[in-house]
Parts: C-alpha cells; sequence; structure tokens
C-alpha cells in the first residue's frame, strides 16, 4: 500500500470538501466523509508539526539555537 505524502492528503482533503459543499451526501455520507477529512487533517497537521521539528533542529548551531521564521528567510 502506498504512503501518502503531505500533497496526496491535502487534495484528498480538499475532494471532501468539496463533497460536503455541495450537499448532495445523505446524512450518513456526510457524517462518513466529514470523519474522514478530520482524521486527514489531523495527519497533515502532525506532518507539519514534524517539518517544523527537523527545520528547527537544522537551525540548531554550536548548541545555539537561532529561531527565525521560515519565510523571513524566502523574501529577496
Amino acid at each position: 500500500m502506498k504512503k501518502n505524502n503531505f500533497e496526496d492528503k491535502i487534495e484528498n482533503l480538499e475532494k471532501i470538501v468539496s463533497e460536503l459543499e455541495k450537499g448532495d451526501l445523505s446524512l450518513d455520507e456526510s457524517v462518513s466523509k466529514f470523519e474522514e477529512g478530520m482524521k486527514l487533517s489531523k495527519e497533515c497537521s502532525k506532518m507539519l508539526n514534524e517539518a517544523q521539528k527537523k527545520i528547527t533542529i537544522l537551525l540548531e548551531e554550536d548548541g545555539n539555537l537561532n529561531e527565525e521564521n521560515f519565510g523571513d528567510n524566502l523574501q529577496d
């Protein structure tokens, strides 16, 4: 079974949101889709937190943590 990456999970979450917004689903189907969406949302949040931790570790130099906002380095 292929492990979904972050982008795949976000794409699936967007599809679920679209289906729920249409309003064509029964109550049971809506609840099921909502549960699936919440699970994907939590998985994405966990993946983002793990990525943030990795970035923080990479910024550590000589035992001193130089925390910076990730977006600050992208401005040129």
